[in-house]
């Protein structure tokens, strides 16, 4: 139904520029201060839209992310004792 989703984050020299990245996926955030952006695409294509990014000027460095593959449910063998501490 839903195609898998990947993230990168792209490391730029000039953010006017990086947004003709909208193309290539959609463009979640783009920092002005760290001059990066976080990018999400599918990934069937993934390999084939990270080498065209690679060849522009504006672009210096490529990560991916790894942010969907982080473990986000914890689990704590010790009691809650947050209700002893309430008014």
């Amino acid at each position: 139904m839903f195609s898998e989703r990947v993230g990168y984050i792209i490391w730029v020299s000039d953010l006017k520029a990086a947004r003709s990245l909208e193309k290539y996926g959609s463009v979640h955030y783009m920092s002005r201060k760290l001059y990066y952006v976080v990018m999400y695409m599918n990934a069937d294509r993934a390999d084939e839209v990270i080498r065209n990014i690679q060849r522009f000027s504006f672009v210096k460095k490529v990560e991916r992310s790894y942010r969907n593959e982080i473990k986000t449910e914890y689990t704590s063998n010790e009691p809650d004792k947050s209700r002893f501490y309430s008014l």
